[in-house]
């Protein structure tokens, strides 16, 4: 999908439309909050609808003060140099009169199972990558390679759009790994076509970064060699690879540099653990700001435990991630007897866990997680029993 986040606000905010947008931040201004600016300032103001409300009310980047990070930005914010992951008081330096939105992960996740459901009528094998991506194989369908597979593109890209408003782009390619490449290559709302011929004057040229799996720390180390293009990696002898990246990545970086990929596309396995986590706007001192991080942590497991029932699924191992200002992540669990989905549970869980760490330092990030996953009709139902014996009592983080 196209800058997805951003693109469904486009769908709420038209007005917006070929403006610079960032998705990101706490929740301030949700659309009553900017109803309620607007009768501040003209009382009579009775046009309830997003779509109508001005431009003059919408929060501004340059504005915005705290410890953020951009999730999405309309292609109008990129041409600023702003992008995902990026802090949103540097992204203000570059656009500070970009549009901030907050985040609506529950509208995002509606339009996300709207565009699957869409394609699931269309394809007969789907592979789940997120909630914006999925990779379809149609080889054994027949007459699909008309014109190379670009029809029946096109044939998604329009009923995607009818059925939701929103635009994807998609690539066409042989394999897992060019299909990933081509679908970045002709953004936004576009269709790249890779035959395995095209690989020396199409993806060579290519920074090592658009290959799906090279990482930031990678890519610096491949720099390091002098290698920047997947074409200059494509020249390195396998075994130098395997000597400096390991036997199994080095391996898997020869075999990418030349398109090489035999990767099925299949239904995504299961779970291997369910999480929910936040970045604080600030520190926040565990005995100084009991009060603010206790209601918190309380949400973050109501949150788990919800995304766990949601999916039909119980968790055994529950445990907590915190960073510190000074960026250190730490992480502790425990094993329960019995695995559940119970909101108290997981919270008297993860107050456990909570002892076991460095309480005297200020924490940036607060996350909690659920491990060791077990389909709920697959469990037993000691777990309900459970249940009863929890103790419900007052957050503790001492």
């Amino acid at each position: 999908m196209d800058a997805f986040f951003a693109s469904v606000e486009l769908l709420r905010y038209p007005q917006l439309k070929d403006l610079p947008v960032v998705i990101g931040g706490s929740g301030r201004f949700k659309t009553e909050d900017l109803f309620a600016l607007i009768l501040q300032s003209e009382p009579d103001w009775d046009d309830f609808r997003p779509h109508k409300i001005p431009l003059r009310f919408f929060p501004r980047l340059s504005d915005y003060t705290g410890r953020g990070v951009i999730t999405t930005a309309t292609y109008a914010a990129r041409q600023f140099g702003v992008g995902s992951a990026m802090g949103l008081m540097k992204a203000a330096k570059l656009c500070p009169d970009a549009i901030l939105l907050p985040v609506d992960f529950e509208r995002y996740r509606h339009f996300s199972k709207l565009m699957k459901d869409t394609i699931a009528e269309i394809a007969p094998i789907i592979e789940d990558r997120g909630v914006d991506e999925v990779y379809i194989d149609f080889t054994d369908v027949p007459g699909v390679q008309r014109k190379s597979g670009h029809t029946l593109a096109r044939v998604i890209q329009m009923t995607v759009f009818s059925n939701t408003g929103l635009t994807c782009s998609i690539g066409v390619a042989p394999n897992k790994l060019l299909a990933k490449i081509a679908s970045e290559m002709h953004k936004p709302n576009g269709i790249c076509v890779l035959e395995a011929s095209d690989l020396e004057g199409r993806i060579w040229p290519l920074a090592c970064r658009k290959i799906n799996g090279i990482g930031p720390k990678a890519d610096a180390k491949l720099a390091q060699h002098g290698i920047h293009t997947i074409g200059e990696l494509a020249e390195r002898d396998r075994i130098w690879l395997m000597q400096e990246f390991g036997k199994s990545y080095g391996a898997w970086l020869y075999e990418s540099s030349h398109g090489q990929n035999d990767d099925p596309v299949a239904l995504r396995g299961e779970p291997v653990n369910m999480s929910r986590e936040t970045t604080f706007e600030h520190n926040l001192h565990p005995a100084r700001d009991r009060k603010t991080l206790g209601p918190i942590l309380a949400q973050l497991c109501e949150r788990l435990a919800t995304d766990l029932s949601a999916k039909s699924y119980l968790g055994k191992t529950i445990g907590i991630r915190v960073r510190y200002g000074n960026f250190q992540s730490i992480t502790r669990d425990v094993t329960l007897d019995t695995p559940t989905n119970d909101p108290h549970i997981i919270r008297q869980a993860a107050r456990q866990c909570l002892k076991r760490i460095d309480l005297a330092r200020s924490l940036r990030l607060l996350g909690v997680r659920a491990g060791n996953l077990q389909k709920l009709e697959e469990a037993t139902g000691s777990y309900l029993s459970a249940i009863n014996e929890v103790n419900q009592g007052a957050l503790d983080f001492g």
